[in-house]
């Protein structure tokens, strides 16, 4: 018994000890901004994972659909418990923001979900290149149609989302944000376990392996395509209104064709087909991603000494378009499987399987 429920207490434990060092305060707040950011990517890197690893498609626009997310939790989170210039008074009262914040989450993931139908529909006739064209032009029509919403910020963004942390801190004082994150991470890996794994998951992986096979056995591609990109869809915007609460603001820039660029290095670096990759990935390249922030500067200033760059440029503006698409060219080049391949932690340590095999 202790054996079938270790995974359940390890994580229960862990998250426990996080929100403890949190509330006491042995956590900075730049170390809590790090793990949240790792929670967020994990997410990313799952769900991208399950489109482009499990099924054998090629998206290529997954933060547009994070974008989608972030921006109906933040709008429908400040509409009903926080008063704002947008909105004008808050609908509700802000007591009960803790007891809605969750739905608020996933009315976003819903949204999202809903606008992975762009993407899932002409995914029934194109593959490969084509979808990938489909799914970037998705993500910058997403971006241009809120650039143009004036309402709600335009390309200046939107704010006041800070109102509904503090809301939830008030009615019991608790580092509420890293609570969610870690809830919706943990609820984010179940879910995609559980799908792979379920009998009707089995038809992803057939439409990887051949597509026309799989329909001549009798697989609904088309249904089975709908809901895989949906559920991708849905989870990512789940992330992004995460990212926006984390943040306290949002804006569309931040989710341009870098950010889906840094889901895809995710989930080629784990290994596409691997949740176990997935999640190691997202944690390597959080790390990764903030030990340049100490590190680009230090060049920055090296290069102004040795005249490589003119004084007047600063390199730690560009950094992220430059190492991230070359992390990316170097893994192609010499560990196109990634980290994992298509294994899981199971399948490199089989001891682990007997703690968490479904029954």
């Amino acid at each position: 018994m202790l054996r079938r429920y270790s995974v359940h207490l390890i994580l229960a434990l862990s998250g426990g000890l996080i929100i403890y060092m949190a509330d006491q305060e042995y956590l900075s707040l730049y170390v809590m901004s790090v793990l949240m950011f790792m929670g967020v990517n994990v997410i990313l890197s799952t769900s991208l994972n399950l489109v482009n690893g499990y099924m054998g498609e090629f998206s290529c626009g997954h933060a547009g659909f994070m974008c989608v997310g972030a921006y109906v939790s933040s709008l429908l989170g400040v509409w009903l418990f926080a008063k704002d210039k947008v909105f004008g008074a808050a609908v509700l009262n802000p007591e009960y923001a803790l007891y809605a914040f969750p739905f608020i989450i996933l009315a976003g993931g819903v949204a999202a979900a809903l606008a992975g139908v762009l993407v899932a529909v002409p995914s029934y006739k194109t593959r490969g290149d084509y979808l990938a064209i489909i799914t970037i032009a998705a993500n910058f029509i997403i971006i241009s149609a809120i650039e143009n919403i004036g309402p709600i910020g335009g390309s200046r963004g939107f704010m006041g989302m800070k109102r509904l942390v503090n809301s939830m801190e008030d009615i019991i004082e608790l580092p509420w944000m890293p609570i969610w994150v870690f809830v919706f991470t943990v609820f984010s890996i179940w879910v995609i376990r559980r799908y792979v794994s379920s009998t009707f998951g089995k038809g992803v992986s057939a439409i990887s392996q051949d597509e026309v096979a799989a329909e001549i056995m009798s697989v609904n591609t088309n249904k089975i395509k709908t809901i895989t990109f949906m559920l991708s869809s849905g989870l990512a915007g789940i992330a992004g209104g995460l990212f926006a609460y984390i943040l306290g603001y949002v804006n569309p820039g931040s989710f341009n064709i870098m950010k889906s660029t840094e889901v895809l290095v995710m989930v080629y670096l784990g290994g596409m087909g691997s949740l176990s990759g997935s999640v190691l990935s997202a944690i390597l390249f959080t790390l990764m991603l903030e030990s340049f922030r100490f590190i680009i500067p230090v060049i920055n200033d090296l290069a102004h000494q040795i005249h490589i760059i003119s004084p007047d440029y600063d390199i730690s503006q560009v950094w992220r378009w430059v190492l991230i698409p070359l992390l990316l060219i170097i893994l192609m080049q010499f560990r196109p499987e990634g980290i994992m391949g298509n294994r899981e932690l199971g399948d490199v340590f089989p001891w682990l399987k007997k703690f968490y095999r479904f029954k």
